[in-house]
């Protein structure tokens, strides 16, 4: 089963949008600053600007981006990369971009300011638009540019199951409890793999992060910036430590927000998120049973966890009508409940897909858990979980069999009743993967690069807090600024928090850095 993904969405209503807090590792790579043979032809490259069209199926579909605020268009172009960074001579591929210029006058423009919204496999051309109006501010002294990562959407996207094949791995049961199940998933997961490795084998070695970050810094010439200004959020702030890591003197003006752990392998990680999840839990029922009106889905905050403990035992044995002609399994629903978790803004439809769910229709729990797997209203998928999982094997290392996860599941139950074995089965999504993993863990050092904002929030699911002061020491003295924002949801910049938004805001415009330690609000 491909590892959960967070996502986050302006409404149930709004197309998803997938920001990763997955664990992937990252291979090292001793030469920082390398000049390839073949960089002065492709810095050269001139891009062409377009009117965006209509997203391609594969970044999620829907209609062409909405002008922005004050009637500006959006713009679209494509950047020509190698397919092979160790061969730049070779064959090279197309990197899907987005742009709005910047609202400012010249003498005010900083330069580009590149976003990347996590997985990894999230749509950068589909998401940027999404978000737009958070960024308003930031606009007013940069172009904000987004892409989708090599691997996705139209950037040489991965492909491997088709959406009749995607809906039935998507119902199968992602956490045995015998033997036979175990074989069943390990099969299942099998065939997923084998189907990616069938219709994406010469993609599937180029898809490191490693890679992606040397994109990032063609990127960054072809723009025309001396440096990278980036916005990483969740995953996108492992590219963007890695990018750190190979490129320390070609950091701007930077934020992580929502980090992830670069200390962790993948195991570590799963763990980190079945606790972050179960926290998150917590604090929906305790504030659901807090309310001045009746909690309608329990009394008290563990009867809350309790039903929706049955709820899915029952799930079990009889699933539900969902999405038709689908049936809300146990492992849709678990999905589901994740996925409102992201954001404290998802809390009601929690709420409501619950109530609906006791009264024997599961459309909403289903609805939500099929805008985590990046299936959309007519039944067709984007790429977001085969991208998810090329990046996540070609980065790890570690390869997990039924028996270690079977080992280990009593620790993932005691992190988190409800998800633990959901996130330990999740270890097995690598089996017979055609690429080996790079490495344990992303190295993130960065001695010598300008200072980068790191942001934490206290009640992430998703990139647990303790991540954030991770990713401070691992990138050295000097480079990371921490600053702590006690609040809910994945990520703290788009919960609004005045506080947040000044330190961030004051760093990416006018270059005031925070105290490291400061917490909002």
């Amino acid at each position: 089963m491909p590892k959960p993904l967070p996502v986050r969405a302006a409404a149930l209503a709004a197309t998803a949008v997938l920001l990763s807090a997955s664990t992937a590792g990252c291979g090292g790579d001793d030469t920082k600053d390398r000049k390839d043979p073949k960089a002065d032809d492709l810095t050269a490259q001139r891009l062409t600007w377009k009117d965006c069209p209509a997203p391609a199926q594969s970044e999620g579909g829907g209609p062409a981006p909405s002008p922005l605020p004050d009637g500006e268009l959006w713009e679209c172009a494509t950047l020509k990369a190698p397919l092979d960074w160790g061969d730049p001579d070779g064959d090279t591929i197309g990197i899907a971009l987005i742009r709005a210029r910047t609202s400012g006058t010249d003498g005010e423009r900083i330069g580009s300011l590149i976003f990347n919204f996590g997985g990894p496999g999230g749509s950068g051309v589909t998401t940027l638009p999404a978000f737009a109006g958070e960024y308003e501010k930031l606009r007013t002294r940069y172009d904000l540019v987004s892409f989708d990562p090599r691997g996705v959407g139209r950037s040489a996207g991965v492909k491997c199951e088709d959406d009749e094949q995607l809906d039935e791995y998507f119902q199968q049961d992602a956490t045995p409890d015998d033997t036979a199940e175990q074989r069943k998933l390990v099969d299942n997961t099998r065939a997923f793999n084998a189907a990616c490795e069938d219709n994406s084998a010469r993609v599937l070695p180029r898809v490191r992060t490693t890679d992606a970050a040397r994109d990032l810094d063609l990127m960054r010439q072809v723009l025309g910036d001396d440096e990278l200004h980036y916005f990483g959020i969740s995953y996108g702030t492992e590219l963007g430590g890695v990018y750190a890591h190979l490129f320390p003197k070609n950091v701007g003006r930077a934020v992580f927000d929502a980090v992830v752990d670069p200390t962790q392998d993948p195991e570590q990680g799963a763990l980190g998120q079945a606790r972050g999840f179960q926290l998150a839990l917590d604090n929906y029922a305790k504030d659901c049973t807090s309310q001045v009106e009746d909690c309608p889905v329990g009394d008290t905050a563990q009867d809350v966890k309790d039903r929706i403990a049955k709820l899915l035992a029952d799930l079990e044995k009889k699933p539900l009508p969902g999405v038709f002609p689908r049936d809300l399994t146990q492992t849709a629903a678990t999905g589901g409940i994740a996925q409102s978790l992201y954001s404290k803004d998802f809390w009601e439809y929690l709420t409501e897909g619950l109530q609906q769910a006791y009264d024997g229709d599961g459309k909403i729990l289903m609805t939500l858990s099929d805008s985590m797997n990046g299936r959309n209203q007519d039944g067709r998928y984007s790429n977001i979980q085969a991208a998810n999982v090329a990046i996540n094997c070609a980065d790890d290392k570690p390869r997990y069999t039924p028996d270690d996860v079977v080992s280990r599941l009593p620790r993932f139950r005691a992190a988190s009743p409800l998800f633990g074995d959901y996130l330990a089965w999740s270890m097995v999504s690598c089996t017979d993967w055609a690429v080996a993993g790079a490495a344990d863990h992303p190295d993130v050092s960065a001695p010598g690069a300008a200072p980068i904002l790191v942001v934490g929030n206290t009640g992430d699911p998703a990139t647990p807090y303790e991540g954030t002061r991770k990713m401070v020491d691992a990138l050295g003295p000097g480079v990371g600024v921490e600053l702590t924002y006690k609040g809910q949801g994945h990520g703290a910049y788009d919960s609004g928090d005045p506080c947040v938004r000044e330190a961030v805001d004051g760093y990416l415009l006018d270059g005031k850095v925070p105290s490291s330690g400061t917490v909002c609000p």
